[in-house]
């Protein structure tokens, strides 16, 4: 990745009320990266006018609007191209990406980030896993995207110990924070062109500098 000296344009991808979406534009927006676009998974969510406020162009690609999973991700992957995304940030996306209709258009450039400290607790749910589980050590990662189900390469992550957590709500409360800054973290490093496979480890991003 080589390194730039312009704003870096990136996509963001979202459900529902995006929070990260609002730290990125709070945070790097118009600095490090320029957000050329915001796509969501439906529509009327708060994101979308979170987008708006801060004019930055947005569409809805619902899964139901769409012959399939396949053309849908087809669709969005020319609507993000067509923009000029360079990296895809996926903010409280809760769908899952194809390899070939969409992964592939952005090869080493689709990031997540996850309520979890990976492997543990990939997928829907993540805190109420963890939960159920019984752990004191909650976290956050942010990947790299691949096929799978929350296994792409780690970029970074961050604990946190709550030991006398009981209630989804408050564990996320004290995670958002946490996603905050590192999805913006990443976001910079990645601008920098600071990020590179670990030659050792597949399952590692490594940082430069």
């Amino acid at each position: 990745m080589a390194c730039r000296s312009d704003p870096l344009p990136i996509a963001v991808l979202v459900s529902g009320a995006g929070t990260n979406l609002q730290a990125l534009i709070d945070t790097v927006h118009g600095r490090e990266a320029q957000i050329v676009a915001v796509a969501s998974s439906k529509a009327g969510v708060p994101a979308l006018g979170r987008a708006e406020a801060a004019g930055v162009p947005s569409a809805v690609f619902a899964r139901s609007d769409h012959p399939d999973r396949g053309a849908r991700d087809r669709a969005l992957a020319a609507w993000l191209a067509d923009r000029g995304a360079r990296l895809i940030v996926l903010a409280g996306y809760m769908e899952l990406l194809g390899e070939q209709d969409f992964l592939a258009r952005f090869p080493g450039a689709v990031i997540n980030v996850h309520p979890s400290l990976l492997p543990a607790f990939p997928g829907l749910h993540a805190v109420e896993q963890a939960l159920a589980y019984g752990v004191k050590v909650f976290g956050v990662t942010v990947h790299l995207v691949d096929a799978g189900l929350d296994s792409g390469p780690v970029i970074a992550q961050r604990a946190i110990e709550l030991p006398g957590a009981r209630d989804p709500e408050d564990v996320l409360a004290a995670l958002h924070p946490i996603e905050h800054e590192l999805l913006a973290q990443t976001v910079r490093l990645f601008a920098r062109g600071a990020l590179r496979p670990d030659p050792e480890s597949p399952r590692r991003i490594l940082v430069d500098g």
